[in-house]
């Protein structure tokens, strides 16, 4: 064990000497993301869904005699047969499964590289009786239901000895995803996978020994365990730490350098495993990078030995990192300065939507293009411009509404009041026609501005929903019919919703994604704001040579701008509306222009 945690900090060192932190490799730079919630995204393989028995030890924890999977097109907040009990939506909702799998992935990897994404994040795959997969039974091995064999799996899980890698095997839930890895690099796309170094499931292995062997056990160390049980009384005295208290999530015992050697070990193992599968130095076969879960609660030391282990590995992998809250009760995102270059490559990037929403959904007040202007130099002087440009520039995720509903409800917005279990106030319908365009104006301006553009699955399809749960709904399908959603969760009254895929803000979204494939002005080029006012931003790009002005007025009124409001010299430029989709040629004599309801444009020489 003791040459063991030497090598450790032999490739920890490594790392350092060779100067990897120094810059970001090409394709982060390039990239378009996607992230993937696998349990809803698409049902390849029915004949896997999950069942009660891979459910225990995760939070209800009671699994109704009638549960079964539930259907993939029916209406969200409509309870089901076994849902008809004492406890509310939001109870049945953790206890729902939909059957999303691996091979649903793989069957819609021609829809993705046609939408233009290039780079996926697939949240949680590994084993686990959750939904969202974060509580790990272990993690070397996807979850059997993901795969299209899960007994078979089960008996071969039962051979190994989780604490002896020499002893793991692959099960066909591992296989098939190796084969998603290759479909997707044969797509020339790139995959990362969400790792969860801070917190376990109650089923995972290590704690599961720690429980059973006690406190001079070999895995006692490895949790932070406040009380052993006393075999001698009927009492169960074993208490541990669960994340945020949340006992379905016990948590790692760490200190300055994060978990303990045996378990940083393990993890080790763990990353080498899914970058190298074969083992054989070419990481071809393997993921291409991690995002990180809850990583400001752990601590940098250890994220900086991830760094060394990944990078060994795989020089142009890419590391994400979910740095967040500095003060969720007082809104205040956090810098994540201290963790760029030397742990992360990237993060996700809560502060460019923050600011986003504030000035598109609320001018006259936080809606100040002088306010917007600053928080972006702000990002970019904290993270410096070349980091600024691989952050991850997301408008929603799993843990937070849907940008189709934050624009309905613009005072709820990342996570504070989007729910409509408390507030139900909260519009849960589809967006109006203003709320469309709003959405469109949102993410016309991610794709333009400096830093990679981060899709939400099934945004692009139009979909809507609250904080989670209600923004983890089963994605929905061009081929698929929907029922209409009609139900409230606290009984109210409800506009019918038509649940639909939304072909025009697909074709859309679609007009973004080569816009900036096809002009590199937008992926490398340099950024200045060059005018800004309320309710009004504009800036340019430059990039070979060759330069862009938008402007984006984020106003319910025509906004008249002239060539001196941002520093326009005279010429013929082409002007072209984003949201509108109309062309048009800025005359050589015209000294000002209007600027669309809610539109962004771009003007070019």
């Amino acid at each position: 064990m003791h040459s063991k945690r030497i090598s450790l900090w032999q490739v920890a060192l490594l790392a350092l000497l060779l100067g990897e932190a120094a810059q970001a490799v090409e394709w982060h730079l390039d990239a378009i993301w996607y992230q993937i919630f696998p349990e809803r995204f698409s049902n390849g393989d029915v004949a896997n869904d999950p069942v009660p028995a891979s459910m225990k030890d995760t939070w209800p924890f009671v699994i109704p005699t009638a549960w079964q999977v539930s259907p993939w097109t029916s209406d969200w907040y409509q309870l089901q047969p076994w849902e008809q009990d004492e406890h509310d939506f939001y109870h049945h909702a953790q206890l729902r499964r939909y059957g999303g799998d691996l091979q649903g992935i793989l069957d819609k990897l021609d829809y993705l590289k046609d939408l233009g994404v290039d780079a996926l994040y697939l949240n949680p795959v590994f084993e686990s009786p959750s939904l969202h997969k974060y509580g790990a039974a272990c993690y070397h091995h996807v979850d059997k239901h993901y795969g299209p064999d899960p007994t078979g799996d089960l008996a071969i899980v039962a051979t190994e000895d989780p604490a002896d890698p020499a002893t793991w095997k692959w099960t066909a839930a591992d296989k098939l995803f190796l084969t998603l890895i290759e479909e997707v690099h044969r797509r020339e796309m790139k995959i990362i996978i969400d790792g969860v170094f801070n917190h376990v499931g109650i089923p995972f292995w290590a704690f599961q020994r720690a429980k059973r062997e006690g406190p001079k056990g070999r895995f006692a160390k490895w949790f932070r365990i406040d009380s052993w049980d006393d075999p001698a009384t009927p009492e169960d005295e074993f208490v541990y730490h669960g994340w945020a208290n949340v006992k379905g999530l016990p948590e790692f015992r760490k200190d300055q350098n994060g978990p303990c050697a045996d378990a940083k070990e393990h993890m080790h193992h763990v990353v080498r495993r899914w970058m190298d599968p074969n083992g054989d130095g070419d990481p071809s076969d393997g993921i291409d990078g991690w995002r990180l879960d809850v990583a400001a609660e752990v601590p940098i030391g250890f994220w900086k030995d991830f760094r060394g282990w990944v990078k060994t590995i795989n020089p142009d992998a890419y590391l994400t990192g979910e740095i967040w809250w500095e003060d969720y009760q007082n809104h205040e995102l956090a810098n994540a300065a201290p963790w760029l270059g030397v742990a992360f490559d990237g993060v996700m990037n809560y502060r460019f939507a923050d600011a986003a929403f504030a000035f598109f959904h609320e001018p006259g007040t936080h809606g100040d293009g002088a306010l917007f202007a600053e928080s972006l130099s702000k990002i970019h002087a904290d993270y410096g411009y070349d980091r600024s440009m691989v952050l991850q520039n997301l408008l929603d995720s799993h843990d937070v509404a849907r940008v189709a509903s934050v624009v309905m409800n613009p005072a709820a917005r990342l996570d504070h009041s989007a729910s409509v279990k408390h507030q139900p106030d909260y519009h849960i319908s589809s967006p109006d026609a203003a709320g469309w365009r709003r959405l469109k104006q949102l993410a016309a301006f991610q794709f333009v501005l400096p830093g990679a553009p981060f899709v939400y699955y099934g945004t692009e399809a139009g979909m809507w929903g609250a904080d989670d749960p209600d923004c983890r709904k089963p994605m929905v399908w061009p081929d698929l019919t929907y029922d209409s959603e009609t139900a409230h969760p606290g009984g109210r009254e409800v506009e019918t919703s038509e649940v639909k895929f939304d072909l025009e803000l697909h074709a859309f979204y679609r007009k973004l994604t080569q816009l900036r494939q096809k002009n590199p002005i937008w992926r490398r080029g340099s950024f200045k704001i060059v005018g800004k006012g309320e309710g009004w931003i504009a800036f340019e790009r430059g990039y070979d040579g060759k330069r862009a002005v938008v402007v984006a007025n984020a106003t319910d009124a025509v906004l008249e701008i002239s060539r001196e409001m941002i520093g326009f010299g005279n010429g013929g430029w082409e002007r072209h509306a984003l949201v509108g989709g109309t062309t048009s040629i800025l005359d050589l004599n015209t000294t000002t222009f209007e600027v669309g309801v809610r539109e962004v444009e771009i003007l070019s020489p």
